[in-house]
C-alpha cells in the first residue's frame, strides 16, 4: 500500500514538471559567413549558451504549458571577432498564434545593429535580474523581457507592464555600462529608443494598439471576419497617432516590418471603402512603401 502511494506520489510529480514549462522558445543562430580565418568553435558554443539562458531561464513566476511557449528568433550575424570582443548586428523576432487557427502573427520584427561584448569560449551565461554582469547578457535580458511584455499585452491590456518595468531597469544598468546600444539620444534605433517607443506617453499608445489589434482583432477574425476587421481597422489610428507626435520614432519602422504584409491579408476580402480608410491612413506614414499599400487598396484577384 505504501509502495503504491509513493508511486502515486512519483506520477504526480513527474506529470507537474511536464505540464510547467519556461516561458520562452527561442530559436537561435549564430551567424559567421562574414568572418573568414577564426576558429568558429567559439560562435557554436556560443549559440548553445545563448539557446540555453533564453530558453531554460525562468523568467516570471507565470506558469506556461509546453504549447503556450512565447516563440522568438534570435539571428546573430558576427561582423568582427578581435581579442574575444564580438561585433555584428542582430535580428529579433516574435511571434503569437492566433486563437482557433494555424496562423502565427508576427508582434515584432527589429534588426539591432549596436551589438558589440565580449565572450570567451565555454565561459558560462548566468542570469541574475539584480546586477549588471556583462553586456551579452544584458543584451539578452532585455530582448527576454521585452518579448514577454509584448506578449503579454496582446493577450490583455497593459499586461506586461512588470516585464516592461524589468526592460527598463536593465537599460538603467547598461547606460552606467559605457556599452553602445542603450544611451538615450545615442540614435534613433537603439534598444534605449525600442523600449521608449512603449514608454513614452507620445508613443505608448502602441500598447494599446497590440491588444486591439491581436486579441479583439486577429482572435475574432477566424469566428467573426468583419468584427475581427473592424477592430483592427480601429487600432491602425495608434499608429497615426505616433506619426503626428513622433514622425522619426523607430515604432512606426516596428509596425511595418512586422504588419505591412500581414494587412494585405486582412483586407483582402474586406469592402472597398474600408480598404481605402486603411490605405488612406498608412499612405502619408509609409510612402516609400506604396507599392504594398497598393495590394491592400487593390487587392490582387
Amino acid at each position: 500500500m505504501i509502495k503504491r502511494f509513493f508511486l502515486f506520489l512519483i506520477l504526480i510529480l513527474s506529470s507537474s514538471s511536464i505540464l510547467k514549462a519556461q516561458e520562452l522558445l527561442c530559436t537561435v543562430e549564430v551567424n559567421t559567413s562574414s568572418i573568414e580565418g577564426t576558429n568558429k568553435s567559439v560562435f557554436e558554443t556560443l549559440q548553445q549558451a545563448i539557446s540555453e539562458y533564453f530558453n531554460e531561464t525562468k523568467w516570471t513566476n507565470a506558469i506556461f504549458a509546453p504549447n503556450e511557449r512565447i516563440e522568438c528568433r534570435f539571428f546573430l550575424t558576427v561582423k568582427e571577432y578581435t581579442n574575444d570582443r564580438i561585433k555584428g548586428e542582430l535580428q529579433v523576432q516574435l511571434s503569437r498564434p492566433v486563437y482557433n487557427s494555424t496562423y502565427t502573427t508576427t508582434l515584432f520584427n527589429f534588426k539591432d545593429s549596436k551589438i558589440e561584448f565580449d565572450y570567451r569560449e565555454g565561459e558560462p551565461l548566468i542570469f541574475n535580474e539584480n546586477i549588471w554582469s556583462n553586456n551579452l547578457t544584458g543584451i539578452l535580458d532585455f530582448y527576454a523581457y521585452l518579448f514577454l511584455a509584448l506578449d503579454f499585452d496582446s493577450f490583455s491590456p497593459q499586461g506586461g507592464q512588470p516585464y516592461f518595468d524589468k526592460a527598463a531597469t536593465v537599460v538603467q544598468q547598461a547606460q552606467s555600462s559605457g556599452e553602445i546600444g542603450w544611451r538615450a539620444f545615442e540614435d534613433t534605433r537603439n534598444r534605449s529608443a525600442v523600449l521608449s517607443v512603449f514608454t513614452d506617453a507620445n508613443t505608448s499608445m502602441m500598447r494599446d494598439m497590440l491588444y486591439q489589434y491581436h486579441r479583439k482583432g486577429l482572435d475574432e477574425m477566424v469566428t467573426s471576419p468583419d468584427k475581427g476587421r473592424a477592430s483592427i481597422t480601429e487600432s491602425l489610428e495608434a499608429i497615426k497617432e505616433v506619426y503626428d507626435h513622433a514622425p522619426m520614432s523607430v515604432g512606426l519602422s516596428i509596425f511595418r516590418d512586422a504588419k505591412l504584409d500581414e494587412l494585405v491579408n486582412v483586407y483582402s476580402k474586406a469592402p472597398q471603402t474600408e480598404r481605402d480608410q486603411v490605405y488612406e491612413l498608412l499612405q502619408p506614414i509609409y510612402p516609400t512603401d506604396r507599392q504594398r499599400l497598393e495590394k491592400i487598396k487593390k487587392p490582387e484577384e
